[in-house]
């Protein structure tokens, strides 16, 4: 077999259990909001682990795909482990704003996430209002 050829498949083999999504250089996985994430594992899961579900949930389409979906803006971590504890995929995840044409609207203490098109309106995403800091009743 042709060395190009054993490189080839070598190089194949090593990025099978990576998604295709956007890395950053630290390794962490960029998944913007209200988007999702597939990632293929390279075994078959037990348990999957989300460190903070605001930020990221996960589906589990059967024991070796998994999807991440990007719900709030932040740094979580996903980790998944097969039936004896040992670690299928562990990554941190960024969930950014992306390029969704979305804006936050600050008066005052509140915000209000606005979708924007030809024209910008309050968005319909669950959770869109976002609050500033917490005040003293």
């Amino acid at each position: 077999m042709p060395r190009f050829s054993i490189a080839v498949i070598t190089a194949v083999l090593a990025l099978a259990g990576l998604p295709a999504q956007a890395q950053s250089p630290n390794g962490a996985l960029n998944v913007e909001i209200d988007r999702s994430a597939r990632v293929q594992l390279r075994g078959a899961a037990a348990s999957v682990i989300v460190a903070n579900p605001q930020i990221a949930d996960v589906t589990v389409v059967d024991a070796n795909t998994l999807f991440i979906v990007g719900k709030g803006y932040g740094v979580t971590e996903v980790v998944a482990v097969d039936g004896v504890g040992r670690t299928l995929f562990q990554r941190e995840i960024v969930v950014t704003g992306g390029s969704t044409g979305s804006v936050r609207v600050w008066r005052g203490a509140q915000a209000t996430e606005m979708t924007c098109g030809a024209s910008c309106a309050p968005s319909l995403r669950a959770g869109a209002a976002a609050t500033g800091p917490a005040s003293a009743p």
